[in-house]
């Protein structure tokens, strides 16, 4: 390979830093909607929950991608400021996955149950206290597997800032591309880098997802063995470890 090829191939490199930097902010901002909307969606005044709403139907049947050229090339007209490629961006894929976010949060909230708030209520909470000491606990370990799809689509999506001519791997890939007339190569070797990274946020939000569960006593379930051990017997939880057998052994009571 020659110097001038690898000078080129190194645009892939930069491109990865470049994609990373446009994922953790796009998340970062895409996070504060998502738990903003998704609030607001729950709050019992009819006015929040309608103008909550319709954020939430418009950039989600919006195309991200026209709406990233609406804030480049329309915001300026309108405002008189113009926003760099970069932080268009940003904002675009920010608002749009926090769209989407918003309804995971909305779920996991509602999912809780009642009887939840109504402990809260009996102990005197206000409803805020009964927001952020017993509900979102409870809403935020249900709340990762979704988030956890979402930034990837959010990671794969940060391809369309090559049509603003940000330099992210796409767009290194597409110089590469012209430059060496080597389709097959580049377009490989973009594949296997969007999917190491997609497997290292996948592995990260898996160590999140623990996390959040052993926080509320619900460690996720060991992946059953494949193999049973050598006299086993296969003996059912509350046997001769669990208690004897004999009903309700091996559950919690509470004085």
């Amino acid at each position: 390979m020659s110097d001038i090829s690898w000078g080129l191939w190194q645009l892939l490199l930069k491109g990865v830093w470049i994609t990373v930097q446009l994922t953790v902010y796009s998340a970062a901002l895409g996070a504060v909607t998502a738990f903003v909307i998704g609030l607001a969606r729950t709050h019992r005044r009819w006015l929040v929950r309608f103008l909550s709403g319709a954020y939430f139907e418009i950039f989600r049947g919006t195309s991200a991608l026209i709406l990233m050229f609406w804030m480049f090339f329309v915001l300026p007209v309108g405002f008189g400021w113009q926003l760099a490629p970069m932080w268009a961006a940003v904002l675009t894929l920010g608002l749009t996955y926090g769209a989407y976010g918003s309804e995971v949060v909305r779920g996991a909230v509602a999912a809780v149950a009642p009887a939840q708030r109504e402990a809260g209520i009996a102990l005197g909470f206000s409803p805020a206290q009964q927001l952020w000491k017993i509900v979102l606990p409870q809403a935020w370990p249900e709340m990762v597997p979704p988030c956890t799809n979402l930034l990837i689509e959010l990671l794969k999506g940060t391809a369309l800032v090559s049509i603003l001519g940000v330099g992210d791997i796409a767009f290194g890939a597409s110089l590469v591309r012209n430059a060496t007339t080597q389709s097959a190569p580049v377009y490989t070797v973009i594949l296997v880098m969007y999917f190491v990274l997609a497997f290292v946020l996948t592995r990260g939000m898996r160590a999140v997802e623990r996390h959040a569960k052993a926080g509320i006593g619900r460690p996720p379930a060991k992946r059953a063995s494949l193999f049973r051990r050598a006299g086993g017997g296969g003996a059912p939880p509350g046997g001769p470890r669990g208690g004897g057998g004999r009903p309700g052994a091996g559950v919690p009571r509470f004085p």
